[in-house]
């Protein structure tokens, strides 16, 4: 067959084109919506804007990515193919995404026409061909889909590290975990300390190792390629409420709870969620009212909580509360609170207080993500002592803020979950179709099915460029790379939904099978596009709304 596929200059041709059709819209998005104002009556455009522009910036992170290993020479043949058909997908996909709104915004064909001439539709239709993507998927087969994506050489060592880890400790229990439903074995949460998993985000003077959040996102990645709910999802909540601590907690606060959490000695919960109330967290009821129990001064915590995750297991909850009885003032009137509770490892607890205030859980059934568990709360006077308030007297009112740059940083570790539940499904999806015989040649030797492998590698090409880049950026200035971490999460999540259920469909029968593993990537992936921010809500307030104000 044919493999000619487009040079990393042709992509960045196409890039081009996609670029220029792409801000004439956004223009005409910003002019049509009020710069941001009216993006409820133009929910549908906004999202079909908000998810161009993450193609956009993915096609050019991939390029950019290749080119770079391009000029150190430590790219062949196969790897500019994939990126180079990755980045001219995602402006094929710009393209297709644009193209229904062009009427809401009073554009025409022509600006398609202008944007993708007919020499670049000719070149657009080469470079994503069928053949080229079989041939990706051909040597998707041959590799096993092994991720050898090129790092510097401490990242490498991260990755081999958590790589070895995971295949050695994490793999041979993925399955057990999953269908009992059991915690995650405490073995893990020991030995992921030991190896300084927990302190990758905590300052070296707090007890971090302070690697940065590329080596945090591939630590992730790693884990979760083994398993999301049992590894791939233990090291976001404590960082979470690192991000809190670190951008709001007091000196002593920092001294206290950080080297806990670093060391693995505090596992966390996060408790934001209510049974009414998920994404619009401005409107938590969650009650903390000051109190003082045996002398000592603090607040009592009445009201429910929901989709807990870890809740049980947790020695601290991070609860937002409403520290203000005021509704009126939103989002002004949350502080956040670092609960302490006793651990436990069933599907529900009760933690009962000398004084009579008392915290329980229940588990929620779930299809997967099983291993952490999320519960549902209720907190009946539980009192928590003032110094727990994050950032004690100037944290008051400010909980929100507190909570949204820590799930900035939830949103940057759940592209990194995103991409390695693609990864793990695309290996086992490879290994599979290798291994399979039907009419007299291995499943891996049918066209339709390289293609489809070369489709799932593509797309976890552009997931995994556009993460890692969001995780460069963190480290550079975490506010400003926030919008950016929220397209990490959308695009990794939505290709982690997409390759676990074409692997599924690849595997046949057997893919509906407990029996082998790509069932539990399927029903794992499906909980990515919800948590730490569902998907409509990152296109519409957070993308969308950086995009058009």
């Amino acid at each position: 067959m044919s493999t000619s596929h487009a040079s990393l200059a042709e992509a960045r041709s196409l890039l081009a084109a996609a670029d220029g059709l792409f801000e004439k819209t956004l223009e005409r998005a910003k002019s049509v919506t009020g710069n941001g104002k009216n993006i409820d009556e133009h929910q549908v455009l906004t999202e079909r804007v908000a998810y161009a522009a993450t193609e956009v910036r993915a096609a050019h992170e991939v390029l950019a990515n290749a080119e770079a290993v391009a000029a150190e020479g430590r790219s062949g043949e196969a790897m500019e193919r994939l990126w180079a058909t990755s980045a001219a997908e995602l402006a094929a996909s710009v393209r297709n995404r644009l193209e229904p709104v062009l009427d809401e915004l009073g554009l025409g064909e022509e600006i398609l026409e202008a944007a993708f001439p007919a020499e670049l539709r000719e070149l657009l239709r080469r470079a994503t061909s069928e053949s080229v993507y079989r041939a990706i998927g051909s040597h998707v087969a041959e590799t096993r889909g092994s991720n050898d994506t090129p790092l510097d050489e401490m990242h490498e060592q991260v990755r081999e590290q958590v790589r070895a880890f995971a295949a050695e400790e994490v793999m041979p229990h993925a399955e057990h975990i999953h269908r009992t439903d059991s915690i995650v074995p405490e073995e893990f949460i020991e030995k992921m300390a030991e190896l300084g998993f927990f302190g990758l985000s905590v300052p070296e003077e707090y007890g971090g190792v302070e690697m940065g959040n590329l080596a945090m996102i591939l630590t992730t990645e790693e884990l979760s390629r083994a398993s999301l709910a049992a590894a791939g999802s233990l090291i976001t909540r404590p960082e979470i409420l690192t991000k809190a601590l670190m951008g709001g907690g007091t000196e002593e606060q920092k001294q206290t709870w950080l080297p806990k959490l670093a060391s693995g000695e505090v596992m966390v919960g996060i408790s934001v969620t209510e049974p009414d109330y998920g994404s619009d967290v401005a409107s938590v009821k969650c009650r903390a009212d000051r109190g003082t129990v045996d002398g000592q001064e603090g607040w009592v915590i009445n009201g429910p909580k929901a989709w807990c995750t870890f809740a049980g297991r947790a020695n601290v909850l991070a609860v937002l509360c409403r520290t203000d009885p005021d509704l009126g003032k939103g989002h002004r009137g949350l502080s956040l609170l670092i609960v302490p509770k006793e651990p436990e490892t069933g599907h529900s607890f009760e933690t009962v207080q000398p004084g009579g205030g008392r915290v329980v859980g229940k588990a929620d059934a779930t299809p997967g993500y099983r291993g952490m568990h999320s519960f549902t709360l209720n907190f009946e006077n539980y009192f928590v002592p003032a110094e727990n308030l994050v950032g004690l007297e100037d944290g008051l009112g400010r909980g929100f803020y507190l909570q949204m740059a820590g799930f900035a940083a939830g949103r940057l570790q759940t592209g990194g979950r995103g991409c390695g539940v693609a990864q793990g499904a695309l290996e086992e999806t490879a290994k599979y179709v290798v291994d399979r015989t039907q009419f007299g040649q291995p499943l891996s030797d049918f066209q339709l099915t390289q293609y489809n492998l070369g489709r799932m590698a593509t797309r976890l090409a552009g997931a995994r460029a556009i993460t890692y880049q969001a995780a460069r950026e963190m480290d550079e200035d975490e506010r400003a790379a926030a919008p950016l971490a929220a397209q990490a999460k959308l695009l990794a999540c939505d290709v982690a939904v997409e390759t676990s259920q074409l692997g599924q469909l690849l595997h046949g029968g057997w893919g509906y099978a407990e029996e082998y593993p790509i069932s539990r990537y399927v029903v794992d992936a499906q909980v990515l596009p919800i948590f730490e921010g569902v998907k409509a809500i990152l296109e519409l307030r957070v993308i969308g709304a950086s995009l058009l104000a």
